[in-house]
């Protein structure tokens, strides 16, 4: 063998001999290792069960002290419900005892009451015994007086409650006759004296602007240039204006009708524009209305604007100013609606002034009474209830609102200056000249006058006089007295309040008189 092959089996064998002892030093540290972990264990269990014990000790000891406890507390709610049920057994006794007296107390009452009701039937059997006679006897009676009267016993009751009626209408005419004039001594006079006074300071010549609706035409030519080919041009009038223009036969007019006065006036005065500009087509009537518009709106504001500083009126929201203005182009009976609440403003505030309340508050209600006629046209409602609804939209108080719905008299004045509004409302429209109306309207009122009247027992002739603002009454002086005139003139009154409409008020007079004439010979 060479010197290489004994090197290398020497190195297997150190190799292998290396990897034995290896083995066995491994193979005694896997053993100690796992003599450790089963010491470790045990130690472990050891605890574990000390641990457990100890555990085991404390929770029998709670267990204990918890059912002592709960013994403790058992016993001691046993205790007090056991008190509780003794006071209940101890009230139940009393309630017993108790009933027991009021079921004693019944039975006495209710042999009281068989007994009061034993004497009770046998006193309704004496007592309709007695009625049954009675009847027959007044039958009887009533037989013999109605065989010596001559009358039967209903018409006797009708005699008898027509005289008991007319007998109540005496006295109380007489005694309302007596605090009217009562009343009027003192109020009349002063009543006078204020109104006349404010009348006469505000003695303005009043003149009706009546709303315009139809435009005069330089010549019948102009009329085809309105129209238009195929009807454009008119057809582009009324979809600008809202409003009906109405070509027809009258020489040199046209009439515009809408049931909205500031669109009839835009479209009043565009028509006007147009025909003196003299270029007719749509876009220029667009263009002419739209600038129009613009005119007219500017001019409402100034006019509302203008009124509120004429009053010394502060505080009035804008849009409230605006509808204000509105009423220049408003009319009723051709009285104009801003110029009209401008006075009842003015009279009422005069009036105010002497009765020493509040001048600013009547001023205000009185501008503002009418503000519903301003979009009437527009909003379901009287124009009392319309402008009570823009006035309590926009702010006004409680006391403008009623003197709003009260100046027709259809709701009752709150304050001093409702009833001032009201009186100028009548005042101004009562004025001679100031509102027109038709001769139709004109007569009938008169007719429908003097037909309420007729239709009042006692009346001998009826006169309606002063252009149906006073009906004067003559009656027969031998049936009517005269405390009834005053019943007649009150009850003729509201007839014509509820069966009429009329501007301002009417005056009722009733007069009675008594002539006696003899001739000496």
């Amino acid at each position: 063998m060479d010197n290489n092959s004994v090197l290398v089996l020497t190195a297997i064998a150190v190799g292998i001999v290396t990897g034995f002892i290896s083995f066995i030093i491994y193979k005694n540290i896997l053993r100690s290792r796992k003599i450790a972990v089963e010491k470790e264990k045990r130690q472990i269990l050891e605890n574990a069960k000390r641990e457990a014990e100890a555990i085991k000790k404390e929770a029998t000891i709670s267990a204990k002290d918890l059912a002592y406890q709960t013994k403790s507390e058992t016993e001691r709610e046993i205790r007090e419900k056991t008190k509780e049920l003794n006071q209940l057994d101890k009230r139940l006794r009393l309630k017993e005892e108790q009933l027991e007296k009021k079921l004693d107390q019944i039975e006495r009452r209710e042999n009281e009451l068989s007994k009061k009701e034993r004497d009770y039937n046998s006193r309704e059997r004496t007592l309709s015994e007695k009625e049954s006679q009675y009847s027959h006897l007044i039958k009887e009676q009533t037989l013999i007086l109605e065989r010596i009267s001559g009358i039967s016993t209903d018409e006797a009751k009708q005699e008898l409650f027509r005289r008991i009626e007319e007998d109540t209408k005496f006295e109380a005419a007489k005694l309302a006759k007596r605090i009217e004039d009562e009343a009027k001594e003192t109020a009349e006079k002063k009543a006078k004296e204020i109104i006349s006074f404010a009348i006469q300071r505000y003695s303005s010549d009043y003149v009706a602007d009546a709303t315009v609706s139809a435009v005069s035409l330089p010549n019948d030519e102009m009329k085809g240039r309105i129209i238009g080919r195929e009807g454009r041009n008119i057809r582009a009038f009324e979809a600008a204006t809202g409003v009906d223009l109405i070509v027809d036969d009258t020489p040199e007019l046209v009439t515009m009708s809408a049931h909205d006065p500031v669109r009839r006036e835009i479209a009043r005065i565009a028509l006007e524009r147009l025909i003196a500009d003299g270029r007719i087509h749509p876009s220029r009537i667009e263009e002419v209305v739209e600038k129009i518009k613009n005119e007219v709106d500017t001019t409402i504001r100034e006019e509302g604007e203008k009124a509120v500083f004429d009053l010394g009126i502060s505080g009035m929201h804008p849009e409230l100013i605006k509808i204000i203005g509105r009423l220049k182009y408003r009319s009723s009976y051709g009285q104009n609606i801003l110029q009209h609440s401008k006075e009842v403003a003015y009279l009422a505030g005069m009036m105010a002034g002497e009765l020493g309340v509040d001048i600013k508050l009547a001023k205000r209600g009185g501008l503002l009474h009418d503000i519903g006629k301003a979009v009437d046209h527009e909003m379901e409602g009287s124009h009392q209830e319309i402008g009570a609804t823009l006035a309590k939209k926009y702010g006004e108080n409680d006391y403008v609102i009623n003197a709003i719905l009260a100046h027709h008299g259809e709701v009752d004045p709150v304050c001093v200056e409702s009833a001032l509004v009201a009186a100028g409302d009548a005042l101004s429209a009562a004025r001679p000249g100031v509102r027109r109306e038709s001769i139709e309207n004109y007569l009938k009122r008169l007719s429908k006058l003097e037909e309420l009247a007729m239709s009042f027992d006692g009346v001998d002739k009826c006169f309606a006089i002063q252009a149906g603002r006073e009906i004067r009454i003559i009656v027969k002086p031998e049936d009517v007295r005269d405390e009834m005139c005053s019943v007649i003139s009150k009850e003729l009154a509201k007839k014509i309040e509820s069966e009429m409409t009329y501007p301002g008020q009417i005056k009722v007079t009733v007069i009675r008189e008594s002539r006696y004439v003899d001739y000496a010979k």
